[in-house]
């Protein structure tokens, strides 16, 4: 039956945005994904197209995001404040208010969102200070993440411009520099994950589908598809996993063997990263 699903101009806007490709062939995935981002987005790299494939963190429109760290560098909160325009969040109330709220996160350690929303702020829940800085700015706002890092040392780093920041926690107490520099590197190229065992085994299924069906449209034989699928998998790992990613500032060295270089034993425990986009 024709597909009758009505993919509007903005949605394909919307698809090129996200991964880089024509306007035609956007609005081809789209009508074969039936709407659905995520689908067309798999049906795009199936037919060869180079799009981004860690897009879990943009989903945030405008806003503030800060990364702080405690005195002893034992641990990190990342919040972001969301409003509505590039305007507000250039403010210097604005990025004054995200600055307290973080500093409330990292001192008070609460659970989860509804946990920090619920501390006192100035005499007031933050739920009220976000309601009175709606009614002052006259955009809505809210707290749209917060991430949180514990680890024997813990560094953090601000894009500047507040619309990009990650946090990395290491095993053991490691140099500001090397700190930094990995840090910068989570920020720079996006990996999904510490090391290759860390990854969720959806993306992992994922990729190989995706792999297979790259080898079938370029024309390769069916008992060859899983071999040449795995070959890619490792690719991904090495484009995508932390660990194995090559160091930005010096591509013959992974992390790992930057890391190991630094300090015998040294090793990322965990890190976040949230751009806004």
């Amino acid at each position: 039956m024709e597909n009758t699903i009505n993919i509007t101009a903005t949605d394909v806007n919307k698809l090129r945005g996200m991964t880089g490709a024509g306007m035609m062939d956007c609005k081809k995935a789209l009508m074969e994904a039936n709407g659905d981002f995520e689908a067309a987005i798999d049906f795009l790299r199936k037919k060869g197209q180079k799009v981004a494939v860690n897009r879990s963190d943009r989903d945030a429109k405008e806003g503030v995001i800060l990364a702080k760290t405690t005195a002893d560098s034992t641990r990190g909160v990342m919040v972001v404040l969301n409003c509505e325009t590039d305007f507000v969040a250039k403010t210097d109330d604005f990025i004054n208010f995200t600055n307290q709220i973080t500093d409330l996160a990292l001192n008070e350690k609460p659970a989860d969102i509804e946990a920090l929303k619920a501390l006192q702020l100035n005499g007031l829940p933050v739920s009220d200070r976000l309601f009175d800085m709606i009614g002052k700015i006259g955009e809505k706002i809210d707290i749209s993440r917060f991430e949180v890092v514990e680890a024997p040392f813990v560094i953090v780093y601000n894009h500047p411009g507040n619309k990009l920041a990650s946090m990395v926690g290491f095993n053991t107490v490691a140099g500001a520099e090397v700190g930094k520099d990995v840090a910068m590197q989570i920020a720079a190229m996006a990996p999904v994950a510490v090391d290759k065992d860390d990854v969720d085994a959806t993306i992992i299924a994922r990729e190989i589908e995706i792999g297979k069906e790259q080898a079938r449209e370029e024309g390769k034989p069916e008992d060859m598809l899983e071999k040449i699928a795995m070959g890619k998998l490792a690719k991904f790992y090495k484009e995508n996993t932390l660990l194995n990613q090559s160091f930005v500032k010096e591509d013959s060295l992974t992390i790992r063997q930057l890391l190991e270089k630094t300090e015998k034993g040294l090793t990322v425990t965990a890190f976040k990263r949230i751009k806004l986009g």
